[in-house]
């Protein structure tokens, strides 16, 4: 009988195959950017229907994971493997949001680990510190709003995305080693510059062109009094990023000190990897194929998997994965090893179907369980769409490529969400219109930029009747450093740092 080891090279072979478009709609349906109120008032990471049966809080999840090898399931090889899974899913309470690791008031933030003060963000891990409306935040990042891809070292940073070790970036694209930029796209090493593209080394510069420290500082305040234009030009402006300090690399979007990667985007310290998103980290990736948000330490050889890593390797098919290896087609795993259609299990080994065995036992019933999936053609392919439990337009799937049409996805299976956005909107709040935050906002008497507290008592609607709101956090951070209010809802704030050209 063919061992393992031969069964992955066929399921590489064949993952290796799809297309950016296939992958984006299979993996990247599998990240949502919003959070749901359920009826009794939990806020999940899953909307409310009938493909999660049951969630808890994430409290309740870990005091009871150690018991969850008693939900396991005697494999049935008289039904598809994925029918198999879908059993084990129903009977099984999930967490409303995956966390792990020393978290404080992160109450609406889903996957996260060592981090202080989040709110509504998605992928904020390692030593991460007041991150609002933001995206994969990553390795002691602090101060961040709105913004997609902040990895290694930041702070203060609002709207920006591909920000690397840099502080004081507001309204700005593919940032590294910089500071005190604003309106500005790909730049290196730079200080104190508004309006520029690609520079390196720069400082006191407006629209690519160097000044004296007090001429610049002259034109600077000239420019900023202009708070309209910040959003609109952030909006407009979406320029060709960067790739440097990388090697045989085709179809990148800010690809960082990597080498043989193709058609990868926010990629950073990675070796080898065909149709990937948001991979790397401080230390170096290898292996990465069709996933989305990977971290290093240590993290290798990744098939078809999202939000996957931490010494983490040899994963197919996977969400949810840190400090495990050799786990296949399972879900929210931790310190694991050796695994095969599992949810939610913590150091555990030699699991399938959450049910435990010995070794040998384990190997041969996986050799048959992969036997039985090549032989109906579903070896190596990804959950379906009809097991996705996330509405596909707040995805990042739908983020990176709105052209995917109603039709097309409901053909496959996915949700879609039709009803407005009002996650942490209290009932019966007072609403105003998005025209409606120039009575909030305005320079006073003495030319001082005011935005007035009474805007922490609205809710804002936007054009689409979705709700948002001013938190303290953010009004706090926007009267520091003189900057307007947000107009766009935020989840389309998010989506702009996944718009490339």
């Amino acid at each position: 009988m063919p061992d393992i080891k031969q069964r992955e090279l066929k399921m590489q072979e064949k993952i290796k195959k799809d297309g950016y478009r296939d992958f984006i709609k299979k993996v990247g349906a599998r990240r949502t950017l919003v959070l749901y109120k359920w009826s009794d008032g939990i806020i999940s990471r899953y909307p409310p229907q009938e493909r999660i049966s049951h969630i808890c809080s994430m409290e309740e999840f870990q005091k009871n994971r150690d018991d969850l090898t008693k939900e396991g399931l005697l494999y049935d090889f008289n039904a598809p493997f994925f029918e198999n899974f879908n059993t084990l899913l129903k009977t099984i309470d999930l967490p409303n949001l995956v966390q792990s690791g020393m978290n404080e008031n992160c109450a609406y933030v889903d996957n996260t680990n060592g981090t202080k003060n989040g709110y509504l963000s998605y992928i904020v891990v390692v030593d991460c510190e007041n991150a609002i409306y933001s995206c994969s935040v990553k390795d002691n990042s602090k101060n961040v709003f709105n913004s997609v891809m902040v990895w290694d070292n930041n702070e203060n940073i609002y709207m920006g995305c591909g920000i690397l070790k840099s502080f004081n970036v507001f309204y700005s694209r593919y940032i590294t080693d910089s500071s005190n930029i604003r309106l500005c796209t790909n730049m290196i090493g730079c200080h104190d510059c508004i309006f520029c593209n690609w520079l390196e080394n720069k400082s006191y510069c407006i629209e690519n062109q160097q000044y004296t420290k007090a001429i610049y500082l002259q034109k600077k305040e000239d420019i900023l009094k202009n708070k309209n234009l910040f959003e609109q030009v952030y909006k407009s402006k979406i320029p060709t990023p960067q790739n440097y300090a990388s090697t045989n690399v085709s179809n990148g979007v800010f690809v960082i000190k990597s080498q043989d990667i193709e058609r990868g985007s926010y990629v950073y310290q990675t070796k080898g990897g065909r149709n990937i998103i948001m991979a790397g980290g401080k230390e170096w990736d290898e292996e990465v194929y069709n996933c989305l948000s990977i971290w290093s330490p240590s993290a290798h050889d990744f098939y078809n998997c999202i939000d996957t890593g931490t010494y983490s390797h040899t994963c197919y098919n996977t969400a949810m994965i840190v400090t495990s290896s050799n786990i296949y087609y399972s879900y929210f795993m931790e310190s694991c090893s050796f695994c095969l259609g599992c949810i939610g299990l913590k150091n555990k080994t030699f699991c399938i179907f959450n049910k435990e065995y010995s070794k040998e036992e384990r190997f041969d019933l996986a050799n048959k369980i992969f036997a039985s999936m090549e032989k109906d053609g579903t070896l190596g392919d990804f959950f379906p769409g009809g097991m996705t439990p996330f509405y596909f337009n707040d995805t990042i799937a739908y983020a990176l490529d709105d052209s995917f049409t109603r039709e097309e996805v409901a053909k496959d299976g996915y949700l879609r969400r039709d009803a407005a956005i009002a996650t942490d909107i209290p009932a019966g709040s007072d609403v105003i219109k998005v025209k409606d935050l120039k009575n909030y906002q305005w320079f006073d008497a003495e030319g001082k930029w005011m935005i007035s507290p009474d805007i922490l008592k609205k809710v804002i609607e936007d054009p689409q009747w979705n709700h948002y709101r001013i938190v303290k956090m953010e009004y706090d951070f926007l009267v520091k450093y003189c900057l307007p209010l947000p107009e766009l809802h935020r989840l389309e704030r998010i989506k702009l740092g996944f718009k490339f050209k």
